[in-house]
């Protein structure tokens, strides 16, 4: 199976309390280890206000996990990103190394 470094950040409502919110992270953390995500590291980025509003929020409170899986894992949570009523945005990115750059 081919494993890649994949960085996912999401975005919390602003009123979710600090207890929902280290739930949402354990959950999602125990998924990316079930479906054999490695390397999990987390960082709370804190409370930020957007650019733009999103379903009628001014600010939301940033998470970002970075971890190696396969794409599979990504779709599963994404979907269950996508499912939760905390989350008001979501997006995941493959990291690419300079080491595996063929000039």
């Amino acid at each position: 199976m081919n494993f890649n470094h994949y960085e996912t950040i999401y975005i919390l409502k602003p009123n979710i309390t600090e207890e929902q919110n280290l739930t949402l992270l354990n959950q999602y953390k125990s998924l990316i280890k079930k479906y054999g995500g490695q390397n999990i590291a987390i960082q709370h980025k804190g409370r930020r206000h957007l650019n733009y509003n999103i379903q009628s929020y001014y600010d939301g409170i940033y998470m970002q996990i970075n971890y190696t899986a396969s794409s599979n894992l990504v779709k599963i949570l994404e979907k269950t990103m996508g499912l939760s009523g905390e989350i008001i945005r979501y997006i995941t990115v493959k990291n690419y190394s300079t080491n595996h750059i063929h000039v």
